[in-house]
C-alpha cells in the first residue's frame, strides 16, 4: 500500500488468490447492490436487527438540479429505506479537500431534492449520509466511528435528526476484539486486505458470508475484474501526477528561493524566495493539471490568489 495515495492494492497475489477489496469504490458500489448485504449494513450502522430493516432500493445517484447552473450531486450508492429514509454511502481512500463542505453540499441537495414547486415541508424525510474514509478525517482523537446531527451546542439536546452525518474512520480501527459487534465489524470487513481475512469473516454471520460470496462472484467476472482493475489503475496515475507535480513545483520553489536569497541578502531573500517559490511551485502545478482548489490547499492560498498568479 503506498502512504501517499491512500491505494491499496493486492501484490504478489494468483488468480485464485485475487478478490476485490471493499475500499476501491467501483466495488464497494457493486457490493451495495445485494439487497441482503445492505441491509446488513444498515441494521449495524442503526443499532437495529437486520430482519428490522424491511426493505431497502437503490436510487439515482445524480441529484437533480434546480437551475441551470446549479452544481450538480453525484453520489456514489444511495439507498431510501421502507420509511422513506434516504441513506447516502460514500467510500473515499485518498484525502479529499473540503471534505466537510463537500459532505454538507450533498446532504443539503438530498433533502431539497425531495420537494418540488407547491410541495408542503413535510414531504421532507430524513437524510443520512456516511462517509466511510480510509483516511484520518479527525486527528485530533483516535474516535473511530461519530455520529453527527444538529443540536444545542449547550445542552447536547437534537433539533432535528432530519439531517444526520456519520463518519467511519477505518485507518483509526483498533486491535481487533474478540467480543466486538456492530458497526466496527462491518469496518473491519470493508478494510480487510485479502482473500483470508474477508473468508474467515464470513463465518461470523449470514450477512458477512453473502458479502463474501458477492466479492467472490464479481471477482470472478472478466468484465468486473476489468473495470476494477481499470479504476484501480486511474487512482494511482491520477494520485501519481499529483505527487510528482508536488515534488516538481516544491524543488523549483526551493531553487529560485535560494537564488534569491542570495542576491538580495539572507533576511529580504528568505522573504522573497518563499513567496517566489510558492508562486513557482502553484504556477507547476498549475501547468501539471493539478485543480485550483488542491492547489490553493497545498499552498494555503485562496482559489482566487490561485487564479491570479496563473493567469
Amino acid at each position: 500500500m503506498s502512504k501517499r495515495t491512500g491505494i491499496k492494492v493486492q501484490e504478489n497475489r494468483t488468480d485464485d488468490d485475487f478478490i476485490m477489496l471493499p475500499t476501491v469504490d467501483f466495488c464497494f458500489k457493486e457490493l451495495m447492490r445485494n439487497e441482503k448485504v445492505r441491509k446488513g449494513i444498515i441494521a449495524a450502522l442503526l443499532g437495529v436487527r437486520p430482519e428490522e430493516i424491511k426493505e431497502t432500493r437503490l436510487l439515482p445517484t445524480i441529484l437533480r438540479k434546480e437551475y441551470e447552473d446549479d452544481k450538480y450531486g453525484i453520489l456514489d450508492v444511495r439507498v431510501e429505506m421502507h420509511d422513506g429514509t434516504q441513506i447516502d454511502f460514500e467510500m473515499q481512500v485518498a484525502e479529499f479537500d473540503f471534505w466537510k463542505k463537500r459532505i454538507v453540499f450533498y446532504l443539503s441537495k438530498m433533502v431539497t431534492d425531495q420537494i418540488h414547486k407547491g410541495d408542503d415541508y413535510d414531504k421532507i424525510q430524513k437524510c443520512i449520509h456516511v462517509s466511510i474514509l480510509d483516511f484520518v478525517h479527525f486527528p485530533e482523537d483516535n474516535r473511530y466511528y461519530r455520529k453527527i446531527t444538529f443540536c444545542d451546542t449547550k445542552t447536547g439536546e437534537i433539533y432535528t435528526d432530519i439531517m444526520e452525518i456519520h463518519v467511519l474512520e477505518l485507518g483509526k480501527l483498533p486491535p481487533e476484539d474478540q467480543n466486538e459487534e456492530g458497526i466496527i465489524r462491518w469496518m473491519r470487513f470493508l478494510n480487510a486486505k485479502s482473500r483470508k481475512e474477508l473468508k474467515e469473516m464470513a463465518k461470523q454471520d449470514e450477512y458477512f458470508g453473502e458479502a463474501y460470496e458477492e466479492l467472490d462472484r464479481l471477482s470472478a467476472d472478466e468484465k468486473k475484474r476489468l473495470e476494477y482493475e481499470t479504476r484501480l489503475k486511474y487512482k494511482r496515475d491520477k494520485y501519481a501526477q499529483l505527487h510528482y507535480a508536488t515534488r516538481i513545483g516544491r524543488e523549483e520553489g526551493e531553487r529560485i528561493g535560494r537564488e534569491e536569497g542570495e542576491r538580495i541578502g539572507r533576511e529580504e531573500g528568505e522573504r522573497i524566495g518563499k513567496e517566489e517559490g510558492k508562486s513557482e511551485m502553484i504556477r507547476s502545478m498549475w501547468k501539471a493539471g493539478v485543480s485550483e482548489e488542491q492547489i490553493a490547499s497545498i499552498a494555503q492560498k485562496t482559489v482566487e490568489e490561485v487564479r491570479k498568479l496563473c493567469k
